[in-house]
């Protein structure tokens, strides 16, 4: 269902998403995720230079209290733990494909 904005319900929407969103790791994350990929938690951390374990839990558990990201625990031993995106959580990729592209035509020389 369509919703009808005003610039100011617009402005607040956009804000709460981002809100969603923010912090250093949260986008990188979800590029490693998008695609249908299911990851252990040792391979994102592998995969994400420079992220502390500490801070690769907090961005995880945080996006899983929002619905993005969905945590499996298999209850073996050694414990395995992996990590996916919701549908809700995919379903960002076309948004964030088309601010990859705008960021990209800045970055374009400009045309003669």
């Amino acid at each position: 269902m369509p919703h009808h904005y005003t610039r100011e319900t617009a402005a607040e929407g956009i804000e709460n998403a981002l809100k969603l969103l923010e912090g250093r790791w949260k986008l990188v994350i979800l590029f490693h995720l998008f695609g249908g990929q299911v990851l252990r938690f040792s391979d994102l951390e592998r995969s994400i230079t420079g992220i502390s374990q500490k801070m690769l839990i907090q961005q995880l558990r945080q996006m899983e209290q929002d619905g993005i990201v969905r945590r499996i625990v298999h209850h073996q031993v050694p414990p395995k733990v992996e990590y996916c995106l919701t549908d809700w959580g995919q379903a960002l990729c076309p948004a964030l494909d088309a601010l990859l592209a705008w960021a990209a035509q800045r970055e374009a020389p400009p045309a003669a």
